[in-house]
């Protein structure tokens, strides 16, 4: 009994089919051994370094699917093995093919048009900011020109979740670029497609993904449900946080299109076999060669998207691909078509990034070595390098979360040889405007926008150039004004003290001294904001995915209460300055500390902190 047991425990493990056939010319052999021998020499060490309780990997290669296994924990609690046929993991933004396809289904019936006005389909309007709509391949390619949004894109409970198309409609992030200029990574732009494929279809999100793609692919095992159904909860691994060692409890997405996948990792080897063949029961064949064709790219030398797949090159391979990380989910699925190859990946830790770095680089020079492939020609969009600062183009610009930008920006520099230096590396020029890194895994080029907006387009991101008053050091500058003669303030109250208790009062008008007070304590009020604030950011920034805390609304009070203090003392300052009584050392303070209450009030402007802007 104990040997059939653990028979069924590797069954259960390891899933495999027959040896794959011979590989493709520059493809490594993907057969069950050889992934067998490189998984298990790979991942189990790695992931342990890494602090990552488990992962699960399937592999698909010429038509079949050769490897699915589980490595460690799925639940560290309940000490449940990870099982590459049971074990759901949360697959996060991968969700997002699935919504792509989805999108190509309808495309397919004649419901959709790419190239048409998204408002054709929707119950609320996207303005047109620009001048020009925003299309479905927008949305597909992230080229909406979307802001990016944090706040309340997750619920803790089911009673918390909005219904999609309310949540969509009263959060609309604002549009900050024309439509098709630069990619900006959009989980606003993904569910505002799956809220589209549920208008079209009739159908909710949920149940469209059921019937139409899970099904059929015999996913058995998987869901877009939120919470999980109760067939399959008690088979859903659990996310850690590979820092404290801590589980993550389940979190509700809000935005359901863009994230609420979860599936096994032999469910996932059907989808990845449907892409990679005809369609299989998904989608017909043309279709599927039309969603493989690049859509959107800065430069054809980049990489880019493949409506909706992010289309990449590695070791002269393309790739199409997409990742996810939520709830301490890793997880990443790669299609390499010239090698009939596809790989699935989920670690259930936050580490698993780091893991990733390690093993999917070997897992290509295993299986898809190094090849030479022909370069595409050069954008004519291409210009010269610009320095300065330079933040994500998925940023915010409209609410508190702009704040962000702040925090998250690289300096870009360019030496006396053309050397940029840029994200801690150094990438070299060539003669047709393409800049690389020494060991050509990234490249590089400067894009102009059509409003003249500077980019830093990369093979796997964007950037755009800050003005000059949105950088770090222009805003440390800016905060050192007030900060320092707000300090100052303090000494005020010391020295009334001392003029009491030595009865010498100063022979001020009511209407000085109000001036004074109010103008101290608009000073020292802003500086106690701005602490509060930085607390609030460093540990408090989690609680922002569910909604705004109540402890920051009523924070949001006092730069109001601050700046009508200070406008009061600017008035009671002008209107006492004549017959004052006070010393010139007195009012040359006055004037200093009114002068830092502006560059407060600057500062409060710029990024968004004046009033309830969430």
């Amino acid at each position: 009994m104990r040997l059939l047991s653990l028979l069924a425990c590797c069954a259960a493990l390891l899933v495999v089919t027959p040896e794959a056939s011979a590989a493709q010319p520059g493809c490594g052999s993907a057969t069950s051994s050889a992934l067998t021998r490189f998984f298990d020499d790979a991942l189990p060490n790695q992931l342990a370094d890494d602090g990552v309780p488990g992962a699960v990997v399937s592999v698909v290669s010429g038509g079949d699917t050769v490897f699915a296994k589980g490595y460690g924990k799925a639940d560290v609690t309940r000490g449940v093995d990870f099982d590459a046929s049971r074990s759901l993991v949360r697959i996060a933004s991968i969700s997002k093919l699935f919504t792509w396809t989805a999108v190509m289904q309808l495309v397919e019936a004649g419901r959709l048009d790419l190239e048409a006005d998204v408002n054709r389909y929707l119950d609320f309007e996207v303005p047109p900011t620009f001048g020009e709509p925003v299309t479905l391949r927008d949305l597909m390619d992230h080229t909406a020109g979307f802001e990016e949004r944090i706040i309340g894109t997750a619920a803790r409970t089911e009673e918390d979740m909005p219904a999609l198309g309310d949540f969509l409609a009263e959060n609309m992030p604002a549009r900050i670029r024309p439509p098709g200029e630069i990619s900006a990574y959009s989980n606003y732009g993904a569910a505002l497609a799956g809220h589209i494929v549920a208008r079209v279809s009739g159908q909710s999100y949920e149940d469209y993904v059921r019937q139409h793609l899970l099904t059929p692919l015999g996913m058995t095992h998987s869901t877009a449900a939120q919470p999980v159904p109760g067939h399959l909860a008690g088979d859903l691994a659990r996310g850690h946080d590979s820092e404290d060692d801590q589980p993550i409890p389940f979190t509700f997405d809000t935005i359901p299109p863009d994230g609420s996948v979860s599936a096994t990792a032999t469910d996932m080897t059907s989808f990845m076999l449907a892409h990679l063949g005809d369609g299989g029961a998904i989608l017909g064949e043309q279709t599927v060669k039309r969603m493989h064709e690049r859509s959107f790219a800065a430069d054809p030398r980049l990489g880019g998207y493949a409506h909706g797949f992010m289309d990449r090159r590695i070791n002269g391979h393309r790739v199409l691909m997409h990742d996810g990380s939520w709830e301490g989910f890793q997880s990443v699925l790669i299609l390499v078509p010239d090698c009939d190859l596809g790989l699935f990946v989920s670690t259930n830790g936050t580490g698993g990034a780091d893991t990733f770095t390690e093993v999917v680089p070997a897992f290509f020079d295993e299986f898809a070595p190094a090849i030479e492939t022909p370069e595409p020609v050069a954008s004519s969009s291409v210009t010269t390098p610009r320095a300065g600062f330079y933040e994500p183009t998925r940023h915010n610009e409209s609410t508190v979360e702009k704040l962000t930008s702040l925090l998250g920006p690289s300096r870009l520099t360019v030496g006396a040889d053309g050397v940029v230096h840029f994200k801690g590396q150094d990438w070299t020029p060539r003669e047709d405007g393409l800049y690389s890194l020494a060991d050509g895994t990234d490249h590089l080029v400067f894009v102009e926008g059509t409003d003249g907006r500077r980019y830093v387009a990369t093979d796997r991101t964007a950037y755009e150039l800050m003005t000059r008053t949105e950088t770090l050091p222009f805003n440390l500058v800016v905060l050192l004004v007030f900060a320092v003669p707000a300090l100052t303030a303090l000494a005020m109250p010391i020295a009334g003290l001392l003029r009491r208790f030595t009865r010498r009062q100063a022979a001020t008008s009511t209407t000085w001294r109000l001036a004074r007070w109010l103008a101290a304590g608009s000073a020292l009020l802003g500086i106690v904001f701005l602490l509060a604030l930085t607390w609030t950011l460093v540990e408090g920034s989690g609680e922002f995915l569910y909604g705004v805390p109540v402890t920051f609304i009523l924070l949001l009070a006092v730069p109001v209460v601050v700046l009508a203090a200070a406008v009061g003392a600017t008035v009671c300052t002008v209107r006492g300055w004549r017959g004052s009584g006070a010393s010139v050392v007195a009012r040359a303070h006055q004037v200093i500390l009114l002068a830092g209450m502006v560059a407060l009030g600057w500062f409060l402007w710029q990024w968004n902190l004046i009033g309830w802007q969430y």
